[in-house]
């Protein structure tokens, strides 16, 4: 049986060990929660749970905040970094239907 999600996007690591992965605190990874930059998913008890990926975008979000861009900024930039992925996905897919090519 072959999963479609790739390992990186499963959200299987608690908050301690991300915690432990990132070097940062619980109460920062919250905050970043709080400010929308982060979206972890909930277990049935409602732990937080992360993916890879999202170590790698906790790391990145760290480093801005070291380099002193505000939260604000971080999400602004996420958000139009992620309108344009959907635009190209949209054309790439619209591009795909005119030609008929198929995936």
């Amino acid at each position: 049986m072959e999963s479609k999600t790739s390992y990186k996007e499963k959200k299987v690591i608690s908050i301690g060990v991300m915690s432990e992965l990132t070097g940062l605190s619980v109460r920062q990874i919250r905050y970043y929660e709080e400010r929308k930059l982060l979206f972890p998913e909930r277990s049935k008890g409602g732990n937080r749970k992360y993916s890879f990926s999202d170590v790698e975008l906790l790391m990145e979000i760290a480093n801005e905040m070291e380099d002193g861009v505000q939260t604000f900024d971080i999400r602004q930039k996420r958000m139009k970094k992620e309108k344009e992925q959907t635009r190209k996905k949209m054309l790439k897919g619209q591009i795909n239907a005119q030609f008929g090519i198929r995936k």
